[in-house]
């Protein structure tokens, strides 16, 4: 097992974790966040996102993720979706809000729970719908698997189950 894959466990392993993420648009591109040391796979993209911490709101948590991981500035939205998260050892609870950019410009981000040997941030980029389509289902965050398109992201809505 890799250093990343042990830190994730050793992190975030047999515990509930409840995660805020954020679904963006940029000229019609998803804005999304490579990992590795998640999935079954050692790729696993999703939209940029993470834990709330204790005395922290949803929309707090997910204005320092998206700082974290992106280098973007961001005004919370709508809630879109809550999506349940569970792949044991581990298991989440995952706010999707829509969110809208106020600043700063997209650069590769870093998880500050993390050493810096075992960073699982690898890669942010803005990808169209097709592109995300077309990576193997197991290295795409499962809410994909409910969508055709880009619209149909944003009509998500109530409880998903992976």
């Amino acid at each position: 097992m890799d250093k990343a894959r042990e830190e994730v466990l050793r992190l975030y392993g047999n515990r509930l974790r409840t995660r805020v993420c954020g679904i963006c648009t940029i000229e019609d591109k998803l804005l999304m966040v490579r990992h590795r040391g998640i999935g079954v796979t050692d790729t696993f993209w999703c939209p940029p996102g993470g834990g709330i911490q204790f005395a922290e709101t949803a929309h707090q948590a997910l204005a320092r993720e998206f700082m974290e991981e992106t280098g973007l500035t961001i005004k919370s939205g709508e809630l879109m979706f809550v999506n349940e998260f569970m792949q044991p050892p581990l298991h989440a609870m995952e706010l999707f809000f829509r969110v809208e950019i106020t600043g700063g410009e997209i650069r590769l981000g870093y998880d500050p729970e993390m050493a810096e040997s075992s960073q699982i941030i690898t890669e942010v980029a803005l990808m169209s719908f097709e592109r995300i389509k077309a990576h193997p289902p197991d290295e795409v965050h499962r809410l994909f698997q409910y969508c055709n398109n880009i619209d149909d992201v944003f009509a998500l809505r109530g409880y998903l189950y992976n």
